[in-house]
Parts: C-alpha cells; structure tokens; sequence
C-alpha cells in the first residue's frame, strides 16, 4: 500500500471511528434531547455506512454481509435527518404519522428486505436496484428537511441575526447533503471521496459540540455571581414595566442586548437575571409573553386571522407562532380557540 493510500485509509477510518464517539456522547449527554438522539444516530448510521465503504475500498473481498448492514445503515441516515429537523425546530409533534411508528416501520422494511433478499444471495439486485433505491429515499427525506427548515432559513434572513442553534442546524442539514452528494457522485468521482467528505464534516461537528460544551462550562462559572437581591428586585420592577406597559416583546426585532440596554445593564448579567429569577431563556421569557397576547387575542369571539394574530402578537413568521404556541400551550392555536368557544 502506497503512502498515500495509507493517508487515505487513516483520514476515511478516523472519521468513522471518531463518528461512533460522538454519537455515542450524545447518546449519553445531558440534558437528554430527544434531538441529541436523533443526531446520534444518524451519526451512527453514516460512521457505520462509511467504514463499510472504507473496508470494501481497500478490501473489496470482505464479506457480503457487512456491504448488507452498510447499505442497510445508509436507508435510515435520511429519516433520521427529518427527525432531528422536526425535533430542533418543535415540529415533531405535529407530524401526521407518529415518529416512533414512522421510523420503527423503516426499520421493519430494512430488516424484512435484508432476511428475505440477503446480499449473499442477491448481490446483482442489491449492487443495483436496492442500492439506487437506498439513495434517492435518503434524498427524498433530504427534501422533506429542506421544506421544514425553509421557513426557519427564511426568518434567519428576515433577523439578520444567528446565534449557536442556528449554525448547529444549519451545519449538520448542509452537511448531511454534501455527504449524500459525495456518494452519489461516487461513481463519477471516486468511491471513497464519501468517507472523506465525512471525515471532514465530522470534524465540524466535533468543533461545534467542543464549543457547546465551553459554553456550558463558562455558563456553570458566571452563575456564581448572582445580583444581590435588592439590585434584582429593582431590575425586575422596570423589566416588568418594560414588557406589560410598553409590549416590547410585540417587535418581531426585540433582542436581549436592546433590552439589557434599556434597563441600564450589560447584556451578560442581563441573562443572569432570567436564570437566576425565571430559570428561563431570553426566547422562552419572550415567547411566554407573545403566547399570552395570543391566547388572548383568541378569546375574542371574532379574533383576527392566525397570520394576523402571529405579526401582532412579535412572531416572525406563522410557522414560528404555530410551534412556539403549540410548545407552550401543548395545543394549536385552532384547537385554543375550540376549547374557549366550542362548536355545538
């Protein structure tokens, strides 16, 4: 084996192994999201799919049977990719079939194909047909991604703004893409290309949970210096006055710094007030006062439409008022309004 192959062999299993590590953390991090989980396995399935193609590069006699659980690993890489959009962004549950029947039918027909049409027996249909079939289910799910997070993407524009969510979704959407396109292409290109594409985007991940993980770790370190209570009891009298007299959260633009500005302090120590007193986030602050304008404006006999209901009420977008409410509320804003003036 040339030095260059070497080097090729190390960069494509590396990134396979050091993918089982970071799936295998996120599997077991807290707090325990059901989005960590579903990033977790598909991290899984694209490390177990790329050693297969990284063994039968550089062995293309190795057993039938790992190509079988590759490829197999490869049918739920693109479900597993839904998921974790519907999950990131609050859509899960609004899914018309259950995740957990969605997914578990998947695996179902994955094994069923497997035991019946095994590739020791049926490498022709399974180098051909099963293998065209497993790509373009992984770019249908790809497709589906993309009309969820669309009006996400789109609000990112509108708000010029991206915080950390924001590149965590973004990275592993795009780079769930460009892997799916380095093994299409492969043929064209060269089959290992999709190994190394891997490796590389992996590598942005990794980065991204490092940073994750020093943002946690500075959080854990400014909580020691909590503002007196007094000083406190001052701040949310004003802050207070802020949201319920002037409705600033009605500014589809409000930010934290604004309001940290507004109330005369940093925008750091403003985010300690909302840990220390609510245990909350500036968006879910924000979002608790948006959905009681709502839940309001929907007590109205003859409430105004839902997507004049979301700009009133500082949502960006409808899409964003839907889940937001739904995440809050447990219901949709329609079936709100049929709790307070149900249908006789």
């Amino acid at each position: 084996m040339t030095i260059n192959s070497q080097l090729i062999l190390i960069l494509s299993a590396l990134g396979s192994i050091n993918g089982i590590f970071v799936a295998l953390y996120l599997f077991a991090s807290k707090p325990k999201k059901i989005a960590h989980k579903f990033l977790a396995a598909m991290i899984l399935m694209i490390s177990i799919r790329t050693l297969k193609s990284v063994l039968f590069y550089f062995n293309p006699e190795i057993t039938k049977n790992i190509l079988q659980i590759g490829l197999s690993a490869c049918f739920l890489i693109g479900p597993l990719l839904y998921f974790f959009c519907c999950s990131h962004l609050n859509r899960l549950d609004s899914q018309r079939v259950s995740w957990k029947i969605h997914l578990i039918g998947l695996v179902i027909i994955a094994m069923l194909v497997g035991i019946l049409y095994p590739y020791t027996q049926y490498e022709s249909l399974w180098g051909n047909v099963f293998y065209k079939v497993i790509n373009y289910v992984w770019l249908f799910y790809i497709v589906l991604s993309t009309i969820i997070i669309f009006p996400y993407v789109k609000e990112l524009f509108q708000r010029k703004k991206i915080v950390q969510d924001d590149v965590w979704i973004l990275v592993i959407f795009t780079g769930n893409l460009l892997i799916w396109f380095a093994y299409y292409t492969a043929s064209y290109t060269s089959y290992i290309v999709g190994a190394l594409s891997f490796s590389f985007i992996l590598l942005i991940i990794c980065l991204l949970v490092a940073f994750k993980i020093s943002n946690k770790k500075a959080n854990i370190k400014y909580s020691d210096k909590k503002i007196e209570d007094g000083e406190a009891s001052d701040i949310l009298q004003r802050l207070s006055l802020l949201m319920e007299k002037e409705e600033l959260y009605k500014n589809s633009l409000i930010t934290m710094p604004k309001i940290a500005k507004r109330l005369g302090m940093t925008t750091p120590k403003f985010s300690q007030l909302l840990n220390d007193n609510f245990n909350k986030s500036f968006p879910t602050f924000i979002n608790e006062y948006r959905i009681s304008e709502a839940k309001t404006l929907l007590s109205i006999e003859k409430p105004p439409n839902m997507d004049d209901i979301s700009e009133q009420c500082g949502f960006n977008s409808p899409s964003t008022f839907y889940s937001t409410f739904k995440k809050v509320t447990s219901l949709t804003p329609a079936k709100y309004k049929a709790t307070i003036y149900p249908k006789l």
